[in-house]
């Protein structure tokens, strides 16, 4: 008997696919939507986008034991993975005007600090700088260049509960 892969039916989309109609405003609705979709990963442990804006992204995971540690907390795993998807999400609502001409978005590095237990539905608040978006956007910037993005992770008590500093590889045609 042959098992077929849920993946089979996936088409990976491109930043192509989530650009603006020629000479519209981004729908920064259409977006979120769309990148929530982008990473079948993030959907299999529960990731959601809830929010995309020009100066940033808003993802939340469920709460949910499944996604523990043995302490009873949040897993680091799920906590970078919010993060990384959150300056994710940033970039794309930074670039939304000129998504269309983005080709690459590579994490290459990562630093992460934990500051208290992080229990129950964790909300990560995405940032990307908007120095180096501004300028891609303007057109001043174009093949490859570096951008730093930044998530803080917070409970549902709103603590503060980690940070996540990203340095991400991107390039643009």
């Amino acid at each position: 008997m042959t098992q077929t892969s849920s993946l089979s039916a996936f088409r990976p989309m491109t930043f192509t696919d989530l650009a603006p109609d020629t000479g519209t405003e981004p729908d920064y609705e259409k977006i979120r939507a769309a990148v929530d979709r982008m990473v079948p990963f993030n959907s299999f442990v529960g990731v959601t986008i809830t929010e995309v804006r020009p100066d940033g992204a808003v993802v939340e995971n469920p709460e949910a034991e499944q996604l523990h540690n043995q302490m009873g907390t949040v897993h680091a795993g799920v906590l970078f993975l919010l993060g990384e998807v959150a300056c994710a999400a940033a970039f794309c609502g930074a670039l939304a005007p000129v998504l269309g001409e983005a080709e690459r978005f590579v994490l290459r590095d990562s630093r992460m600090q934990f500051l208290k237990p992080a229990l129950g539905r964790i909300r990560a608040h995405g940032t990307v700088d908007d120095r180096v978006t501004a300028s891609v956007r303007a057109g001043s910037t174009r093949g490859r260049f570096d951008l730093d993005g930044k998530a803080m992770l917070f409970d549902d008590a709103d603590v503060l509960v980690a940070k996540v500093w990203f340095d991400y590889v991107c390039s643009v045609r």
